[in-house]
């Protein structure tokens, strides 16, 4: 047998001040389909997520509700482990915090080793700062004196000595990985656009807080009167989680080598800078191996308007699957919004994506189908290796994140089975006095029960519980409950 070839995919670790929102969901609904096919085709996967769990703004939320920080998180990271079962993920998932011991402890060799290496020094520095991003903000980036991204939020002013690091060294390294990873990042024009910003010029970034001032956050080497700068902090988790600094074989399993990268990291538009220039430079100043795609996303609206916390007009992940099922979320997401830009959706879109694709597309198939099928085959189609195959180009789709035009091909599977049943009319002949007539008819419904075996195939990755659905319909020849019950 082949060696099995590993595969490493992560999705970017969300703050813990608010509940999981759908945007998120989206996020770790598009990785864990691109794990699963991987898993599929027989690669070692491992798939990481988790929770950022330092900084500024939870200590301030911590504040607010009279709670300790950890108390707060401890609360709040339950909320988004539980993610992996209502949004049916891998269940070999794996789920950092960055209040982990060991997290916390390769943090802080990370930044020993970036030390050592001439790249942290400490200086003052003025600055206008955004507590909702946790990143400094030029006069340029604001918008009537406002963060765009978090309006209803006042910027911070920020005077203060703090250990920097030397981004500004890497800015012609990381213009060489660019130029020589053309599809370093996904879109092709998020990798224009962090190109043009390196190339601008870096300026260096601040890696620590006073604890006096904001005390929750790691504890800086050799300095107990600093803490970790939130990203400093939190970016390190994509090795930590694997084991790093000590295990380095599993390290380089997944993570790859400067040679062979491996580590393919998904996030939204608002981590560009973050994901592609300044945790690449940070890998570099510690001389490990660059990340081998970087993977943006659009963000999602709600009639027109940015869903975010602070806007109040989040869709909640929980009472979608509560309502509609884990499945009909899945599909939604993937095939109604957009690759890489942003995408407007809404409950009342949902629903209507539910009735008119699942209930009456989908789902009316597989009944009509699995119903003559259990009326009228003496046993169950027996199904070849074939069967439950999916093409080399829909897995390209997926490994590309084309999801909707995934979800496009196997709708249209869906639509030229519901065509033949239509024109063959197997429902009528089975039921004629012509012992040709019915013949053809059961020869009409196997091939049915055949396209609703590869239908499943290809649904595996996106839509695992109603593809296990089907194939066990298909495999004991029995009409299932209904897959997507009517809304009332």
């Amino acid at each position: 047998m082949p060696e099995k070839k590993s595969f490493y995919i992560t999705t970017t670790l969300p703050y813990v001040n608010a509940d999981p929102h759908v945007g998120f969901a989206l996020e770790i609904i598009k990785a864990d389909v691109v794990a699963r096919l991987h898993a599929l085709q027989g690669d070692d996967v491992f798939f990481n997520t988790g929770t950022d769990e330092h900084g500024q703004k939870l200590w301030e939320a911590a504040l607010e509700q009279g709670v300790e920080p950890q108390a707060y998180v401890d609360e709040h990271a339950a909320r988004f482990r539980a993610l992996k079962e209502k949004l049916d993920l891998l269940p070999d998932l794996h789920f950092i915090r960055t209040t982990d011991p060991h997290h916390i402890a390769a943090a802080q060799e990370f930044w020993r080793i970036c030390a050592k290496n001439d790249d942290i020094y400490k200086k003052l520095y003025q600055i206008k700062y955004c507590v909702g991003c946790e990143l400094e903000k030029t006069d340029s980036e604001l918008v009537n004196g406002h963060c765009p991204l978090h309006p209803n939020a006042d910027i911070e002013f920020i005077d203060e000595e703090n250990y920097f690091f030397r981004f500004s060294k890497y800015q012609q390294p990381l213009l060489d990985l660019y130029a020589g990873q053309p599809d370093f990042i996904l879109p092709d024009f998020r990798q224009n656009e962090i190109k043009l910003f390196v190339a601008r010029g870096l300026q260096d970034f601040s890696i620590s807080r006073l604890k006096a001032k904001m005390p929750w956050g790691i504890d800086v080497p050799d300095d107990p009167e600093h803490v970790m700068y939130v990203w400093f902090d939190a970016l390190v988790n994509y090795i930590s989680v694997l084991g790093w600094p000590e295990d380095q074989a599993h390290f380089e399993k997944f993570w790859g080598t400067r040679e062979q990268p491996n580590a393919l990291q998904i996030g939204g538009k608002d981590n560009l800078r973050q994901q592609s220039a300044m945790w690449q430079a940070m890998l570099m100043s510690a001389g490990l191996p660059n990340s081998k795609q970087v993977v943006i996303q659009g963000f999602l609206t709600s009639e027109g308007q940015k869903m975010s916390k602070s806007l109040g007009n989040v869709i909640n992940p929980f009472d979608i699957v509560d309502e509609l099922g884990v499945d009909a979320l899945r599909y939604a997401l993937l095939r109604h919004t957009s690759p890489f830009e942003d995408s407007d959706i809404t409950l009342k879109g949902i629903r209507e994506h539910y009735t008119v694709h699942l209930t009456n597309g989908l789902g009316n198939l597989v009944a009509r189908v699995m119903k003559l099928a259990e009326e009228h085959l003496p046993h169950p189609v027996e199904l070849g290796a074939e069967d439950g195959n999916i093409s080399p180009e829909f897995a390209q789709m997926i490994d590309s994140f084309h999801f909707n035009e995934a979800m496009d091909a196997i709708f249209a599977k869906i639509g030229a089975a519901d065509a033949y049943m239509t024109e063959h009319k197997p429902f009528a002949g089975i039921k004629s006095g012509d012992a040709v007539e019915r013949e053809t008819a059961r020869a009409d419904i196997e091939h049915l029960v055949r396209e609703l075996a590869g239908i499943a195939a290809y649904l595996t990755p996106a839509m695992p519980r109603t593809a296990a659905t089907i194939s066990s319909a298909v495999r004991s020849n029995k009409r299932p409950d209904n897959l997507f019950p009517r809304l009332t």
